[in-house]
């Protein structure tokens, strides 16, 4: 055994996924749309999260978990900077429409460019504009950390939460 390895108790049995899922959905979290426009293009571009967190008060960094099947991170990444718009309860079809794989996941979306350049999703109740400061590799998935560059709260309401497999709100 490795010097500092941790041994698992005796009697535990690898973890199912399902299950992994089921207890883990116990857990209410906020869900974000990570925006940007895609470089070479006019065309905006983004994915919903709802692994997102903070991780630094200084230097100012957030991060959140993306799937390594995305299509879209690549695109994401190498915009420059990206835009986490955090989704209002209202913005259900908004989460939705950005969870499609392929097509213009912007169809229907209503949305103006920041002074920074990326999609600001009208309706979200805060926003953070920041740029990729590393990726980390973790199962299937890469944990992104993002340096926050600018911020702010757009509009009242209660966020949209997953809670137990669904989306809804704070009762």
């Amino acid at each position: 055994m490795a010097h500092g390895a941790i041994t698992p108790p005796v009697g535990v049995e690898d973890v199912d996924g399902t299950r992994f899922r089921q207890v883990m959905g116990r857990f209410a979290t906020g869900v974000v749309a990570i925006t940007a426009v895609e470089p070479g293009t006019a065309r905006p571009t983004g994915l919903a999260a709802n692994s997102f967190t903070s991780v630094s008060l200084d230097p100012p960094l957030v991060a959140f978990c993306v799937a390594h099947t995305s299509t879209t991170w690549p695109r994401l990444r190498d915009a420059g900077r990206i835009r986490v718009n955090i989704l209002g309860e209202p913005q259900l079809e908004v989460c939705r429409r950005l969870a499609l794989k392929g097509g213009d996941k912007f169809d229907g979306i209503a949305w103006t460019r920041s002074p920074g350049g990326a999609p600001a999703i009208d309706g979200a109740i805060a926003w953070l504009e920041c740029s990729v400061e590393q990726e980390h590799v973790a199962g299937d998935h890469v944990i992104v950390v993002a340096r926050v560059h600018a911020l702010d709260e757009d509009h009242d309401g209660h966020p949209l939460v997953f809670y137990r497999g669904a989306y809804g709100g704070i009762a």
